[in-house]
């Protein structure tokens, strides 16, 4: 029973006087709650709550600096490269996108846009109708 409150106690303490140097890292990931912080000989790792990767720390001079396992560069790397073919992907459908079928033609454009410009000069036009009308009816009689 000792030891094991000894060592939470440790723990406590160690995570006390790491806590101030993992203070820059959780502002950089946006969420103090999404990481876990274990100390090990080596230094501390790094538990992301979220996605169940583990990173390596190291106290370096006061800063605590965490790099990728080998597999999670890897896993990084090829979810990057999925993303570049998509954004490459969609550059190039961005140029097709008037070729599309179900999609408006330039001269259909045009007769939709001359319908609305119907429509808002005559809209427009009443509109100064009922402006006349009321000022008419509201204008002081000086007769």
């Amino acid at each position: 029973m000792f030891r094991y409150t000894t060592t939470w106690a440790a723990l406590g303490m160690a995570a006390a006087f790491a806590l101030p140097a993992a203070l820059p890292a959780f502002a950089q990931d946006g969420s103090q709650n999404r990481f876990r912080l274990e100390k090990t000989e080596s230094g501390f790792v790094r538990l992301d709550t979220e996605t169940g990767a583990l990173t390596l720390c190291r106290d370096e001079g006061g800063q605590l600096t965490c790099r990728m396992a080998a597999d999670e560069r890897a896993a990084y790397e090829k979810e990057l490269e999925l993303l570049e073919k998509r954004v490459t992907a969609l550059e190039g459908r961005q140029g097709t996108t008037a070729a599309k079928p179900g999609l408006p033609s330039e001269d259909e454009i045009e007769s939709s846009l001359s319908i609305m410009e119907r429509f808002m000069r005559r809209f427009f036009g009443l509109v100064q109708e009922f402006q006349e009308e009321e000022r008419q009816q509201t204008a002081p009689n000086r007769t």
